[in-house]
């Protein structure tokens, strides 16, 4: 649903019990051809945890209503769950006799690459090629939707169907920025002025949080301004070793110290948690907050000063990816009809569903939307997307990177590590756990 490093990380770190080794090669699929049409069943059972209100639900919901439209024979069987519940219990669920024919899950290797590795859900490749997903869902959006053999993420077969995105971007205080006659940078010189300017004045530029996931993409935002989409691939992927003392690393990694030396950053940083960094920005305090979409809905309710949203300055890759990605588990019993139901998600009609309510559509049509604010973000996700700049999120690579990222950001925003040893501490947690998902 959300971020691995935002709130449902918090969320999954909390509750996840699947095996964070591989044990055996994804089962085979459902033979496509093995009923007919008159043997076929009958019902299609779907389960998500998306609410009723959100972008995500509504769109669903339109698409629910397509499905019945073409299939009336069709019984539908729509049961809601909770991320918690489907994350805690997939495993136990699906090698029992009672399973949904389609249903959400979230992406990356410790969540639906272990489902994949450990033969539960099916492979979706032949469907991909047949509905035409792999065009419509290229480059970093397919990352998340294939696995290999160990559960990896980025090749391999297709497992899952994304259907729309999230990334981090620059929420800004409009009214403040009028007040010092600033206007939105576009590179990093300019941004640093900018922030210069509100230091100046005696305001903290920046709101963020280092007791949980803002700094960590903050961080990751400052790497990625010196990288490129090879070193993504490495890092995430393992498609090379990633040197840590290297430059792209140094370089992210000095900038943040500087930021928090030079008062860009709150100095109590360490101590802040997401909240905080939230309710600060919309409350005015900071004039910039340095987060992810799924703030969107609650800045739009909540917040009285008129606000609005950039692109993290002179980056081409940004923290994000697709959202969480629809399986068919291998003992659907309609997994034909849930094929179809995925499709129908991706249909023009559901995407624009999302578009309208500011669910970042991977398929969608921006023309449809009215409201300025959700223009605004799709357009930016959009933007993102032409270059295929999703770079993920940095406690991805490996299980339980996002302790070591906050504990080893909060040392270095407390003074207790420079930026040699904080790189040493990541690094070695990396190869730990990289050494693990691959041998272990």
């Amino acid at each position: 649903m959300k971020r691995n490093m935002g709130v449902t990380l918090v969320a999954a770190a909390a509750t996840l019990t699947l095996a964070l080794t591989a044990c055996s090669s994804a089962g085979s699929a459902p033979s496509a051809g093995g009923s007919s049409a008159a043997s076929e069943p009958k019902t299609l059972t779907i389960w998500d945890y998306e609410s009723d209100e959100s972008a995500m639900g509504q769109a669903w919901a339109k698409a629910v209503e397509i499905f019945k439209a073409k299939h009336p024979d069709v019984t539908v069987k729509e049961e809601a769950q909770t991320f918690e519940q489907i994350q805690k219990n997939a495993k136990i669920v699906l090698t029992g006799d009672s399973v949904p024919d389609v249903m959400e899950y979230n992406k990356g290797n410790a969540t639906a690459g272990q489902l994949a590795a450990q033969g539960l859900i099916t492979p979706l490749t032949d469907a991909a090629t047949q509905y035409g997903w792999e065009s419509k869902l290229a480059g970093s959006l397919a990352t998340t939707a294939k696995y290999n053999d160990k559960g990896l993420m980025g090749s391999g077969e297709w497992y899952g169907v994304p259907n729309y995105g999230e990334f981090v971007g620059v929420y800004y205080n409009k009214d403040l920025f009028a007040k010092y006659d600033l206007q939105v940078p576009t590179t990093m010189d300019e941004f640093v002025k900018v922030m210069d300017t509100f230091k100046a004045k005696g305001v903290t530029p920046l709101a963020t949080a280092g007791a949980e996931y803002p700094l960590g993409q903050l961080w990751y935002e400052l790497v990625l301004a010196n990288a490129d989409r090879s070193f993504v691939n490495d890092y995430q992927l393992f498609a090379n070793d990633v040197d840590f003392q290297g430059a792209q690393m140094t370089a992210g990694t000095t900038a943040l110290k500087d930021w928090i030396s030079k008062g860009y950053i709150d100095k109590n940083v360490a101590a802040l948690k997401a909240e905080d960094m939230g309710v600060s920005f919309i409350k005015g305090k900071y004039p910039m907050m340095v987060s992810g979409s799924w703030w969107f809905g609650r800045l739009a309710t909540e917040m009285k000063a008129d606000w609005g949203m950039f692109l993290f300055p002179g980056n081409a890759l940004h923290p994000g990816s697709s959202g969480n990605i629809w399986v068919i588990p291998t003992k659907a019993k309609s997994p034909e009809l849930a094929k179809e139901f995925i499709d129908i998600t991706l249909s023009p009609e559901v995407q624009n569903v999302l578009a309208e309510k500011g669910g970042l559509p991977v398929a969608g049509d921006t023309s449809v939307i009215t409201d300025a604010k959700v223009k605004e973000l799709t357009t930016n996700f959009d933007s993102i997307l032409k270059q295929d700049g999703l770079a993920f999120y940095p406690d991805w690579p490996v299980p339980g990177y996002y302790d070591v990222i906050v504990a080893q950001l909060q040392a270095l925003a407390n003074g207790n590590k420079d930026v040699p040893a904080t790189l040493e501490g990541l690094g070695k947690a990396y190869a730990q756990g990289k050494d693990d998902l691959l041998n272990g």
